[in-house]
């Protein structure tokens, strides 16, 4: 009974207070209001540490889609993790990782900021791990170091900026955007920010996260863990927007968004495939955003945290019903079992694909119309169009495997549909899916906007779906001349299923060399030179020379007397002497 009513008590909690955040944020963007408040906690040495909370109509907003996120999903794990024994323990550490990301939302402080950076990485770990064997250990030692490499980054900042008088970041944006202290400042913000949010080279942490339970997967995935490097580097950007540093970043994410892409479409495991599909969005998000344009990143974010949780969601029930197998190739037909779960499944994944009027197209159809707009490079502009293509491949071959494609387990069968606490809280999610971007939309830009393009620039989204569907469609229709053989290589297949070697790269990459010469002085000087020398060499010596002498003593009596009367004509020779 318990474990249903800190259910359902945390659920109405969380809900209430996102429509509360709601309202409020309503209020504040009407008038035109930031509330800042800070209290001092220690003051040394002309130093003052202090706590300090900014409220604006983004923080609330984004606070509130976290909220309502985590409440539908502690909803559905009442009855997806029915039953696990401890489940208030399982509770009570989403809502700490619910917590830390309201402290890393509301603060302007770099301290506070660390907090809750650091709760997340935390508590990260402590659900990465949640299913206790040796890949959920393996999983949760990399994300764990990843973010880890990231919190080291954010500790510089805040003793670099101790040289200026205040953690508060709010303070620098307008004086202090050509220091060069403040350029490094910037730099390290923004390396924190890329392990946070899982660009190359740190990308390999996100699909293996994968391993916590799948409703720690449609929360960490959609709006808290994965996000908050992106929402840093958007309360950043006025600071960072003309650095050398932010073109590389571009160029990093277009790289993420492109390699995420590709490896989804190499991928079996379902959840890893919508990991690897959330891992090309963040991609996106970066790289506008290392163009200049926060509002259009963190309108993104938000439009993607919908549909990715109800995604992961999905996903669940599918794994759930289809007893813990998380194989595509074993899935098929599922539309005609359960038919619920399929429709969410389908929208979320049109909403991702970008299909007009559902929440992806605002997002993502102003994003590549601004950079169709930009003065970019031709490498970048196809970086960002290939990608889209691809989210499409990706999608379209995942719809293929799971609705299309003949039910592939067993002759004898029985899925169904019914579990209505898991259908209740995804349909919240369905909802928003459908109408969070057009709302967002109205929010979020005050103005009506028009982007004049060429006919064919305009169009060209739509031509690289439509290009990306087909080639979803030959990819996955696997028949004995499938067109997957004469395409590539195992070779190239597997360089691309393994997301460019990076997991491999990233733990044994670090790792081998000084295992590897830890071993090899363990071989040669513990167990070699040193044992040689010490007793083990001592001890062969005296077996020796034993074994020697004995030869002689047993074998020939002669050899005896002779060495007798050797060893007193020496002793005699000593006494004359």
């Amino acid at each position: 009974m318990f474990k249903n009513s800190i259910c359902f008590i945390s659920f109405f909690f969380l809900f209430m207070l996102s429509m509360l955040n709601f309202f409020m944020m309503i209020y504040f963007i009407m008038n035109n209001m930031v509330i800042f408040l800070e209290w001092e906690l220690i003051s040394f040495s002309s130093m003052s540490i202090v706590m300090s909370i900014l409220l604006d109509w983004m923080s609330l907003l984004f606070m509130m889609f976290v909220m309502l996120i985590s409440s539908v999903v502690i909803y559905y794990s009442k009855s997806y993790m029915n039953s696990e024994l401890n489940l208030n323990r399982f509770i009570m550490l989403v809502l700490l990782f619910v917590f830390s990301m309201i402290l890393l939302i509301i603060s302007p402080n770099i301290i506070s900021i660390l907090l809750g950076w650091d709760g997340l990485g935390l508590v990260s770990y402590c659900l990465v791990i949640y299913y206790q064997n040796i890949k959920s250990y393996n999983a949760g030692m990399l994300t764990a170091l990843s973010n880890r490499i990231g919190d080291v980054f954010i500790l510089m900042v805040i003793s670099w900026m101790m040289n200026y008088g205040s953690w508060n970041y709010l303070f620098y944006f307008s004086f202090m955007k050509n220091d060069f202290m403040m350029s490094m400042i910037g730099m390290m913000i923004i390396i924190a920010a890329m392990t946070k949010s899982a660009q190359i080279p740190f990308s390999s942490w996100l699909p293996a996260a994968m391993a916590a339970p799948t409703p720690v997967s449609a929360l960490v995935h959609s709006s808290t863990l994965v996000t908050a490097g992106v929402y840093l580097l958007i309360r950043f950007n006025l600071l960072l927007i003309d650095m050398m540093f932010m073109k590389i970043l571009m160029l990093l994410s277009g790289l993420t968004m492109f390699m995420a892409g590709i490896s989804a479409n190499y991928e079996f495991d379902l959840k890893k495939i919508i990991a690897l599909s959330t891992l090309s969005q963040l991609g996106l998000m970066m790289s506008i955003l290392s163009m200049g344009m926060p509002d259009l990143a963190f309108f993104h974010l938000l439009t993607h945290a919908m549909f990715k949780a109800l995604l992961f969601m999905c996903a669940g029930v599918i794994i759930h019903m289809m007893m813990d197998i998380q194989d595509i190739r074993f899935m098929g037909g599922i539309s005609n079992f359960i038919p619920l779960t399929a429709l969410c499944m389908n929208i979320s994944n049109m909403a991702l694909c970008g299909i007009p009027f559902l929440a992806g197209f605002y997002s993502k159809d102003l994003i590549l119309e601004m950079v169709s707009l930009s003065n970019l490079n031709f490498f970048i502009f196809l970086l960002y169009y290939i990608s889209t293509g691809l989210t499409m491949f990706y999608s379209f071959r995942l719809t293929m495997y799971l609705m299309i494609n003949n039910f592939n387990l067993l002759s004898v069968y029985n899925l169904y549909d019914e579990d209505f606490v898991m259908l209740k809280s995804m349909f919240v999610l369905l909802f928003m899916s459908i109408l969070s971007g057009s709302l967002l939309m109205w929010l979020i830009f005050p103005y009506p906007y028009m982007i004049y393009l060429p006919f064919n620039l305009k169009m060209l989204v739509i031509y690289v779906s439509i290009l990306g569907i087909i080639l979803g469609y030959l990819i996955s229709n696997m028949n004995i001349y499938s067109i997957n053989k004469f395409l590539f290589s195992y070779e190239v297949s597997n360089f691309l299923c393994m997301m460019w070697f990076m997991p491999s790269l990233s733990t044994y990459g670090l790792n081998y060399y000084f295992l590897n010469i830890g071993q090899v002085l363990l071989k040669n000087i513990d167990m070699g030179w040193s044992e040689m020398y010490s007793g083990q060499g001592m001890h062969m010596i005296m077996k020796k020379y034993s074994v020697f002498y004995n030869l002689f003593q047993m074998n020939n009596y002669k050899i005896y007397l002779f060495s007798f009367v050797l060893w007193m004509m020496i002793y005699f020779i000593m006494l004359i002497m």
